[in-house]
Formats: C-alpha cells, structure tokens, sequence
C-alpha cells in the first residue's frame, strides 16, 4: 500500500521550488498543492515575474511528468499545441495527430497569455483539462496531465471566455518585487547555489494515496459554516462562483488537510478560498480581508478606531493630564505662589550660582505645592488599579487568543510564512500596545501616591476622572 508523501518531503519540495524566486511563497505553496490535488492555477500578472519559471520547477517535483509550453496568440494553430496532423493517417482516412512531445503528453505544461487563444485550441482545452481527455481523430485519449499553469496580464474580458477561465480553481495574482526586497532581487546571482541533492520526486501512487486520503478528511462544523458564510459573502460582493468550483476548494481544502496529517477541516484552512472565489487580481484582498476579519476573528489593526486600544489609549491620556494638573496646582491659600518661586529662583542663582538654583527652587517647589488628602490619593490611584486591571485582562485574553492561533497554525504546511506572521502580528501589534499603556499606567500610579499629603484636610473622595473620549470632529 502506497503511504502519503512526508510532511518533510513535500517541505523540501517547496523549499526547492521557492530558491531564488522573491516573494512567491504563496504561489509556489498553491502551484504544489493545486497540482496534488489535480487542479490548475491561473497566474495574473505582469510579464518577467517568474510565472514560467515556476512552472518548468514545478514539473520536476512530479515522477515522470513531462513539461510542455507555449506563449498564445491569437494566431496560434491547434498544431502548435496538439501536434501536427499524421501524414501516415490521412492517407488511410484518418484524422489523427502526432501528440508525442505536446500538450496530449504533457503533465505540467505552462501556457502564457492563455486567453489570447482561439476558439478552435480552447474548445480542444476545455476538455483536456477538465476531463483529461484529448479527442485525437476518431478515439478519445486520456491523457496523463497533472496540472496546467497558466498566465495572463488580466482575467478575460470576452464572455465566451468564461467557461475556459472556471477551469482555472485557482486565480493567484503575481506581482514584482517589492521596493523591500528590490536589493535582494539585484543581489540573486551572488546568492550560493544549492547544491543539495533534491527530494524523490512525487511518483503517480503518492498522488493517488493523496487523493484518497483527502476523501476521507471530514468538513467538520467550523468548516460548513465558515464555507456558508463565504458564499453569502461572495454573493455580497457579486463574485458568481459555481456549484463545482465549490466541491473543487473543498477538495483542494481536503487536499492540504490529508498532507499535514488532519482528519477534519476548520476555519483556518478557507485561507485558500480566495484565491477560488475571486474573479480576478483585485477581488483576493478583499476576501483575504474578510477571512481576516470575519472567520479569523483576527483583532483590527492597531491603529483602527473600532475595538479596546482607542478607549484605553484615551482613558490613559485621560489620567496622565489629571496628575499633570494636580501636580501644577498651588497649594491653597498661595495666591503669590508663582511670584514667590519666581523670586527663590532669582535668589537662588545669586548667591550660589545654577546648583544653588536648581536646590533652592526644587525646595520651594515642594513647598508651595498642592497638598491632598490621603483619602484623595488613595482614591485616585485605585482608580488607576481599576484601569490597569481592565487593561491586564485584555492582555491575558489578547495572549491566549495569539497562543491559541500559534498553536493551530503550527505544522501547517502549505499556509504561506507571511499570511501566518500578519495574522499573529495582528495580536503582536495589540499586546505591544497593551503593554506601553500598562507602562504608562505604572508611572502614572506611582506620580498619584507621590503626591504631597496632609491627613489633616478634609476626608473628601475626588470625582472620577472622565474616561469619555471627545466627539470627532465633523
């Protein structure tokens, strides 16, 4: 009985198809994932993003699988593609190609700019990769294709093109580099090569071992629901999505399960489903976005207005201004206090220069100050335990929920790097600031039960600070 490939196995696979290529760990996780579970996957993107070097890697991960590709053009002839007519056949009344060394051969082939295509090489495409299956004369040949990666600039804007692009589960926008890696992409050629024998390739009976184990991956409830939710999200959003494309994601989803050893399906795993659910390039982040924020229950970004940090940011402010004030304020009956220091300074940088400046005023300083009743201190600073309080519980529910999110996140294979730190850096950005109000909080403490006090004023509790945040201005 063949065994599932190795978690660690497939791991080298994507390490290997990832050396060199700058910023496409998604699409390589989704080109290696797509082609176990028997999908194709539509790069959009720009020309010289590395879309064809992907796919010439990505053949040599599969045993025996030989590698076919075209760029398309609207002039491009069914030959081209399927091989040329056979002399030999036509002399004997027979319409049959020579598929050897073409598409009908082929188990990753790489097809650039597919939609420029004409109707007579779609029409054959529809079949051959839906069905695998290539009508060479009067036979129909299955054919031993593995996956198609295609490319374009854009998603079609031809209706007729429509049913060609839903053969595509996957829809993975391809951008260039990014100004931060820009000098790591100038610096590639200085990088050592490899030289690391590869991973065994994956043979026809792992994937059949993959597939099957897939089908035993359960939805689970946490999966129905969040795949419902999507759905009336989509609809929302007016992306039309096909009762088929749904059984693909959800064997694609079963697909990634079943290779990182889970038997059932959760939330976490409909990371995929944007990249099937979006029509085109500019659709992905809004549903990435969504999943964020509406499956995940990620908390919002740091900066935005909704959620705790606001409030608590502002009730923070809010006590630091009430010490400033009531460390300014002169003590009762010092109507000349100002005058007084003024003059004490002035003294004191006369007779003893700047250090007798500085010990007469700080003296006076303390002097003249306000004093409060231990009453007032006390009340103030367990107005500051109480916000420090709520301040700490959102901590601890803020670390378990990271915790917990790091703890799911841990042995997933094909979640990209980079989707799985934003996502914990959503938390990481909360609990950072959560922990520069804590330490605002302390000083702001200590500052209230420094205050000078006088047990024989008045045992008058002050009024609470108001923790109101100001309206926006309109």
């Amino acid at each position: 009985m063949t065994v599932l490939p190795d978690p660690a196995r497939l791991r080298a696979h994507l390490d290997r198809l990832n050396q060199g290529l700058l910023e496409r760990e998604t699409a390589v996780r989704l080109a290696l994932l797509a082609a176990l579970a028997g999908e194709h996957v539509l790069l959009i993107g720009p020309p010289g993003t590395a879309k064809s070097e992907l796919a010439r890697r990505l053949h040599r991960a599969f045993d025996g699988a030989r590698y076919f590709e075209r760029l398309l053009t609207r002039f491009s002839t069914p030959e081209e593609l399927f091989g040329p007519l056979s002399l030999q056949a036509l002399e004997a009344d027979r319409y049959e190609r020579l598929v050897d060394g073409y598409l009908p051969t082929a188990g990753i082939a790489f097809l650039d700019e597919v939609f420029k295509a004409n109707s007579a090489i779609l029409n054959a495409l529809l079949t051959l990769l839906n069905e695998r299956q290539f009508d060479n004369g009067a036979q129909r040949l299955a054919v031993p294709l593995v996956s198609v990666i295609g490319a374009s600039n854009e998603p079609p804007a031809d209706e007729s093109l429509q049913a060609f692009h839903d053969r595509f589960l996957l829809r993975v926008p391809v951008a260039p580099v990014s100004d931060a890696g820009f000098a790591a992409l100038l610096q590639l050629d200085a990088a050592p090569a490899d030289e690391a024998a590869p991973p065994p390739p994956i043979t026809t009976d792992e994937r059949a071992a993959v597939r099957a184990a897939a089908a035993r991956v359960t939805l689970g409830d946490e999966a129905l629901a969040a795949l419902a939710a999507l759905r009336t999200q989509a609809a929302a959003l007016s992306l039309p999505v096909s009762d088929r494309r749904w059984r693909q994601l959800l064997g694609l989803m079963r697909c990634a399960a079943a290779t990182e050893g889970r038997d059932t399906l959760d939330a976490i795993d409909l990371w995929l489903a944007p990249y099937a659910v979006a029509h085109d390039a500019d659709s992905v982040p809004r549903l990435q976005q969504w999943v964020d924020d509406a499956l995940l229950r990620l908390p919002p970004p740091a900066d935005a207005q909704d959620g705790p940090l606001p409030w608590l940011g502002h009730a923070v402010t809010a006590f630091e201004k009430q010490l400033e004030l009531e460390q300014r304020m002169p003590a009762e009956g010092e109507d000349d206090a100002a005058g007084k220091l003024a003059l004490a300074r002035s003294l004191g940088g006369q007779d003893g220069g700047e250090g007798m400046h500085r010990i007469v005023s700080a003296t006076l300083e303390a002097r003249l100050a306000r004093r409060w009743s231990p009453v007032h201190v006390a009340a103030r600073v367990a107005q500051v335990d109480e916000l420090q309080a709520q301040v700490q519980a959102a901590q601890a529910e803020l670390q378990a929920a990271h915790d917990g999110l790091a703890a799911r996140l841990a042995g997933r294979l094909w979640l990209p790097p980079g989707l799985a730190a934003r996502w914990l850096g959503r938390h990481g950005a909360h609990l950072q600031a959560l922990a520069g109000y804590a330490a605002r909080l302390a000083a702001t403490r200590a500052g209230f039960a420094a205050q000078p006090q006088d047990a024989g004023l008045p045992a008058t509790p002050p009024e609470p600070v108001d923790l109101t945040p100001a309206p926006a201005l309109a």
